[in-house]
């Protein structure tokens, strides 16, 4: 039996997410330096359009430009996976 295919591309992308939320809780990072992490050539593997639909990190304005910060939601979603943050 064939699973779905949304079910497949959830299990390619959930792992990812939760790598970049992880790397994003150690410290906020500066959006350029997130995007180039992270950037994909895959147009159906968005890993950070993923992580940001699901409200697990966000952009916050600081001075001099802008960063990407985890949000409570992430943070519960790394605990949810046996991620603990300090």
């Amino acid at each position: 039996m064939l699973r779905p295919k949304s079910t497949i591309m959830t299990d390619v992308i959930d792992p990812l997410v939760l790598d970049l939320v992880e790397w994003v809780a150690k410290q906020p990072r500066p959006y350029a330096e997130m995007l180039d992490a992270w950037r994909t050539s895959c147009p159906r593997l968005t890993v950070w359009e993923e992580a940001c639909d699901r409200g697990l990190v966000k952009r916050a304005p600081v001075e001099g430009g802008t960063i990407v910060v985890v949000t409570e939601p992430g943070r519960r979603f790394l605990r949810q996976h046996g991620r603990g943050i300090n």
